[in-house]
């Protein structure tokens, strides 16, 4: 029950990464960075791959999503951050943490789904490369994108409105530097043992099922490589899976730190740190590092997209002379 005497809060007040003003300009530059990056990486994939019809495959179909879902979380997070460190005022309403908390739940539960349907991706053309436009057909890349999103979403907006659904009270300070939940249940005067349990059910769910989609994928994907007699189609296998591991170790290695813990002032303290990592680092590296792993691929696609370009212009100069 909340108190007889109470404000009821309208608004709350992010405290960020630290308070120090001078280091607060230092890391505006730092993520100012690493978002111009991370906003460049992505958008060109997503642009690179739309562009190129020798990249129109079922993988990069999926790293389209992928790249295209790492625009969004950072960008759910990322501008406000960048006002907070130059504003004294560090404020959000309360619609807008509603708004904050739902995207960044559903987006990071599709990342997950989205990192399996990769993985069963990858399974399926080293396991049967010769049935692989086949299986892999638009229809099933479609149901393996759209239904990652449909139960993020529903997930995202669940646990926001039990989260919201409380009361708060008292305090309207969280101790991050966006609207999460566990700082979130700190501050409630309610009893948040149904929200608790809701979190850990909807987090244990989603980080195993997903992890055990990875991992059964690879142990089958693994088996199929130690069956290629030559040892240059192992490595090649192997070169396919590599960017996927990265970012798979990245992501999820990340998250078990944070969710899979009861809420309290330390692990909160030390879930900025982490957050940091998934929220900024990984989809400014998820590009980085499909492009390096692949760089051939990409390389092509883009030397063909420059040619028509320089070749468009050129037949529009000639058109203008004669």
């Amino acid at each position: 029950m909340s108190p007889p005497n109470y404000t009821e809060v309208t608004e709350f007040i992010l405290l960020g990464l630290t308070e120090d003003p001078e280091l607060q300009k230092i890391l505006f530059i730092i993520f100012l960075l690493i978002y111009t990056i991370t906003l460049v990486g992505n958008v060109g994939m997503i642009m690179l791959i739309h562009k190129s019809p020798r990249l129109h495959t079922p993988m990069y179909f999926f790293l389209s999503h992928l790249s295209f879902v790492d625009l969004c979380y950072s960008s759910n997070i990322t501008p406000q951050m960048l006002v907070h460190f130059l504003s004294e005022r560090k404020a959000i309403s309360y619609a807008g943490c509603f708004i904050q908390c739902l995207s960044f739940i559903a987006l990071v539960i599709t990342e997950f789904y989205i990192l399996a349907s990769m993985a069963i991706d990858r399974y399926v053309a080293i396991s049967s490369p010769l049935h692989y436009s086949t299986k892999m057909n638009q229809n099933v890349c479609l149901c393996l994108v759209i239904v990652p999103y449909i139960y993020g979403f529903l997930n995202g907006l669940s646990q926001s409105l039990l989260t919201f659904h409380l009361s708060f009270c008292g305090p309207n300070e969280i101790n991050h530097f966006y609207c999460a939940d566990p700082p979130l249940l700190l501050l409630s005067c309610s009893d948040v043992y149904v929200k608790k349990m809701a979190m850990f059910i909807v987090a244990g769910f989603t980080l195993l099922s997903s992890l055990l989609t990875i991992l059964c994928s690879y142990v089958f994907i693994f088996a199929a490589i130690l069956r290629i007699r030559s040892a240059e189609g192992r490595r090649k296998a192997f070169s396919t899976c590599g960017s996927h591991l990265t970012s798979v170790i990245l992501f999820y290695g990340t998250l078990f730190c944070m969710y899979l813990r009861p809420p309290s002032e330390q692990s909160v303290e030390e879930s900025k740190v982490i957050a940091v990592f998934y929220t900024f680092v990984s989809p400014m590296l998820n590009p980085l590092i499909y492009s390096l792993r692949n760089k051939d691929d990409v390389k092509d696609a883009l030397r063909r997209i420059f040619g028509k370009i320089i070749h468009k212009r050129k037949s529009n100069t000639m058109a203008t002379i004669s």
